[in-house]
């Protein structure tokens, strides 16, 4: 069925390598600058659930995917409306933030900042 996400739209290797499609971006760039450091020390998936397709306002800001397999761009997908922006965050941050990972600090505190 179109649109509909498989159970493969996750990458479970909490160590997989994660591009960053819009380093400029407004909810990676500030307040606090996402780097290649805060994907570091994660624990267990990097996320689950990713959106398989979007309508062309969003923009998706990361890839990533585990080894062997084709890059997924759905994790993190993001569109303004209005005065307003709505975000797709397939990322474990919940988890990681229980587990203490700093970078799952940051990027949470650069979702609330630019809501």
């Amino acid at each position: 069925m179109v649109g509909q996400p498989s159970l493969r739209w996750r990458v479970t290797d909490p160590a997989a390598e994660i591009r960053m499609l819009a380093p400029d971006h407004a909810l990676l760039a500030g307040p606090n600058r996402i780097g290649p450091e805060d994907w570091q020390g994660w624990d267990k998936d990097r996320g689950l659930y990713f959106a398989s397709e979007w309508d062309a306002a969003y923009q998706p800001l990361l890839a990533l995917s585990d080894a062997g397999e084709a890059p997924l761009h759905g994790a993190l997908v993001t569109g303004r409306f209005g005065a307003g922006r709505h975000s797709h965050v397939a990322l474990g941050l919940p988890h990681q933030m229980a587990a203490l990972v700093p970078g799952a600090y940051r990027l949470m505190a650069n979702l609330l900042q630019k809501a």
